[in-house]
């Protein structure tokens, strides 16, 4: 059974990313479906619940003595709840921090990160809306409240409705920390007090679709057609890409980042089967059914 609810780069961070695959494979092991059996917790980040609950399923299948529980509310939920205890792993769509790392240890669960998947952070407009390129100096100066209405892009003279992700989530952390890092005039890179904070990217999504003035970003795997994807520059003078696996896995899209998944310590038993179905060829492609990007390039 799953339950689920929604409370719902560069060469050198690849390099390191293809690095934790060759670890994971060689220290995870294989064990085998007769062997595996118990329950297993996880818990955290709302862009990675449906990637996570297709794993659930899969891996379900293929050990029916297996129950595996899915919940989203945010990475920093599924980060407390790994500090605390109350979860077997914390799926996170941002690094934990130095202070979380540290409060687990004082708990005795001190965490390991295993990374299992690729994004890209889709910016989403209403279909309608002229503009469909934007910088990251743009996307900055829209989120923050410096850009107010769509004509100040060249669109229709409509204010601009500013969608994030809530504060506990790691999307909304990454993003603050990737796209704010543009502005260079000295004034606070915080999200402009009028920005709507939704409780899921599902929701953005649909906010997105019925919004004309609309903007809000999201994991690529929620893109949608009722949604237009906006195609992102580094500068006005780089090329403007869309979110792609090629994209994503070659570091050319601005905003992309890995997905995690934190473990209590080395894992063990059910915990350590789970990682390995993920880490599979199998597993990866179920990412690439989830519409993220595997950590290794497999068959389309």
């Amino acid at each position: 059974m799953i339950r689920i609810s929604s409370n719902t780069a560069t060469p050198p961070w690849w390099q390191a990313v293809v690095l934790v695959v060759s670890v994971l494979a060689g220290s995870i092991g294989v064990a085998s479906a007769d062997d595996v059996q118990g329950s297993l917790q996880i818990k955290g980040s709302d862009t990675m619940v449906n990637l996570c609950q297709a794993w659930a399923e899969a891996f379900m299948a293929k050990h029916p003595r297996v129950t595996v529980a899915v919940t989203g509310g945010g990475s920093g939920t599924g980060i407390a709840a790994l500090i605390s205890g109350t979860c077997d792993l914390a799926a996170a769509s941002r690094k934990m921090t130095d202070k979380e790392k540290a409060s687990a240890s004082a708990q005795g669960n001190a965490p390991q990160e295993w990374t299992v998947a690729l994004d890209g952070l889709a910016v989403a407009v209403h279909p309608s809306n002229p503009v469909k390129r934007l910088t990251i100096d743009q996307l900055a100066q829209l989120f923050t409240g410096k850009i107010q209405n769509w004509k100040e892009l060249g669109g229709a003279n409509t204010p601009v409705v500013l969608l994030s992700r809530e504060v506990n989530s790691g999307t909304h952390v990454y993003f603050k920390e990737h796209v704010f890092s543009a502005l260079k005039d000295g004034s606070p890179k915080e999200f402009a007090p009028e920005a709507l904070l939704l409780p899921s990217s599902q929701a953005i999504a649909d906010e997105v679709a019925s919004n004309l003035g609309s903007i809000g970003y999201y994991g690529m795997g929620y893109a949608n057609p009722r949604n237009a994807i906006v195609a992102v520059a580094k500068t006005a003078a780089d090329p403007y890409i869309v979110p792609s696996e090629d994209a994503v896995r070659s570091g050319s899209y601005p905003i992309s980042r890995p997905l995690f998944l934190y473990s209590r310590g080395t894992p063990q038993a059910v915990t350590k089967a789970f990682l390995d179905f993920v880490m599979s060829s199998e597993g990866q492609a179920v990412v690439r059914k989830i519409d993220f990007v595997p950590i290794t390039e497999g068959p389309r």
